[in-house]
């Protein structure tokens, strides 16, 4: 049997968008359910800009139920470690066949759901039914295209068979909660194997856990975390330095570190990031069915001051879809190079010497307005009318991701490996180049990851050739807490936030 290494127990869950994270709260006052204890019996109190909108990981639950319920609450047959690595979770382990069509997966023993009902195989049928059913929101839907049946021979026994090779089958499968199949209304409750339950969520406030004391596995190291949102990032920092919060799960702007930097009370951690700041052109509207007016555009924005503008010496700049943690990671930032003179010979060749207008859908929340802001200057020194357009990130949603109605749009992506969407003519974005599609699936069907990789970055290649977006900037990741607080995790990867191992002195 293939084992994945075993490691501490450790998603973004389903893929998500920012979208999903509807901030239109009120701003949280201080932890109801702090408490002063330190060690096993504190009750961590976070800060948090990712409200969820629902508590499902197939609605549209966003950035926010993914931070607080991956891991925590809700657990994989696998699990995407803070490192990026895969490892066994609720799966003793699986077995693939020579051909690569057939995934036999073997469960755990001795895990329960919160309701004390025992996990089976059927429940993670289900699981995976309910990610690839067609009111299903996940993003993770297409990667589960290649399952041809499900098959439960026993209750700790799940059969895979696939109609073609996937080699990413297993880390996809680290996306998917695995939910009691009898459960109901679980967009407002909850019934997961984590070592968290839910006990209160507070609409435009907080949503608490609280310890599971017959978790299957190693129990959390304190009582309970308390995850409170706000709307104002500066009003989070300032909760902080009341003792209101112990950390913060992502600083939104390097000003805010400053009352931090240097003092002792604090911890400030800079982690990897896999969420890319994205001008995204809907490639079937002209004039952005031209490479040309793509790169032009490209071109005419100096990344680099907008990331220094943002981010001061935080940040990464970053030339495709592709981050530095992902393994067919090439740095491509010369491939479009901020050169306006380059700009305005490749409108002119566009046919476009005058410039044009196109109208920027660009969600309220921060950083896309000031992004927008600074996006629209430059453009328009090469001639270009950008007509800013701000939406909700519900109208977001329905608009940009479902409807497709828009020219250009800016929006920030956070999963890891996530290039393969350039893949899918049918993603929001529109972009197609049958290099691209072949190589995508070239690469899910590759025999070896040596083989993958190389395919992949082919693709990560092709892609900034044609400017299919412009990759604006790599987001930092920092955490910043309280001295006497540590064990929690200092990556960003997809947004998953596990809290099991923080402690309080």
């Amino acid at each position: 049997m293939a084992n994945v290494s075993r490691g501490a127990r450790k998603h973004r869950g389903a893929f998500f968008l920012a979208a999903g994270t509807a901030l239109t709260l009120l701003v949280t006052g201080c932890s109801s359910q702090a408490a002063p204890e330190g060690g096993a019996d504190a009750v961590i109190s976070v800060g948090s800009l990712y409200e969820p909108v629902n508590l499902s990981n197939t609605a549209g639950g966003g950035q926010g139920v993914t931070e607080a319920l991956t891991g925590n609450v809700y657990e994989g047959l696998f699990k995407l470690t803070d490192d990026g690595e895969v490892e066994n979770l609720l799966a003793e382990g699986f077995e693939a066949s020579e051909d690569g069509l057939v995934y036999t997966v073997t469960l755990r023993e001795g895990v329960t759901f919160h309701s004390g009902k025992a996990l089976t195989s059927q429940d993670v049928k289900a699981s995976i039914e309910a990610v690839t059913a067609e009111d299903s929101q996940s993003a993770r839907k297409s990667s589960f295209a290649v399952i041809d049946a499900i098959e439960t021979p026993d209750d700790h026994t799940v059969v895979f068979k696939l109609s073609q090779r996937a080699i990413s089958f297993i880390y996809n499968l680290s996306y998917v909660w695995i939910v009691n199949a009898d459960a109901t209304d679980l967009n407002t409750s909850e019934d997961g194997t984590g070592p968290y339950v839910l006990d209160e969520w507070k609409r435009g406030s907080s949503l608490a856990l609280t310890r599971w004391d017959d978790y299957w596995g190693e129990p959390a190291k304190n009582a309970g975390v308390e995850f409170n949102y706000f709307t104002d990032a500066t009003a989070q920092n300032n909760a902080l330095q009341t003792g209101q919060l112990d950390l913060i799960t992502s600083v939104q702007s390097p000003d805010l570190l400053e009352q931090f930097e240097g003092n002792d009370d604090y911890t400030i951690s800079a982690g990897d990031s896999t969420t890319k700041e994205l001008l995204a052109f809907n490639d079937r509207v002209a004039p952005f069915t031209d490479a040309k007016v793509r790169k032009a555009i490209y071109s005419a924005i100096d990344t680099e001051k907008l990331l220094t503008s943002i981010w001061g010496e935080y940040g990464t700049q970053i030339g495709s879809m592709v981050p530095p943690t992902d393994p067919w990671y090439t740095d491509l930032t010369a491939v479009n190079p901020y050169d306006p003179e380059l700009s305005r010979s490749l409108l002119a060749d566009a046919g476009f010497a005058d410039g044009f207008s196109f109208t920027l859908d660009t969600p309220s929340y921060d950083p896309h307005p000031v992004v927008a802001e600074f996006v629209q200057s430059e453009l328009a020194k090469v001639g270009i009318t950008v007509n800013i357009n701000t939406i909700s990130a519900d109208e977001w949603y329905s608009k940009v991701f479902q409807d497709r109605d828009f020219e250009a749009t800016l929006q920030e992506h956070v999963n890891d490996r996530d290039v393969v969407w350039y893949g899918n003519p049918d993603f929001y974005w529109g972009y197609e180049n049958d290099d691209v599609v072949q190589w995508v699936a070239e690469a899910e069907q590759a025999l070896t990851e040596d083989e993958q990789t190389e395919l992949l970055t082919k693709v990560n290649e092709q892609i900034a050739e044609d400017a299919a977006s412009v990759w604006l900037y790599l987001y930092p990741q920092i955490v910043v807490s309280a001295k006497e607080v540590s064990g929690y995790p200092v990556n960003g990867l997809n947004s998953q936030f596990f809290a099991y191992d923080i402690v309080k002195e």
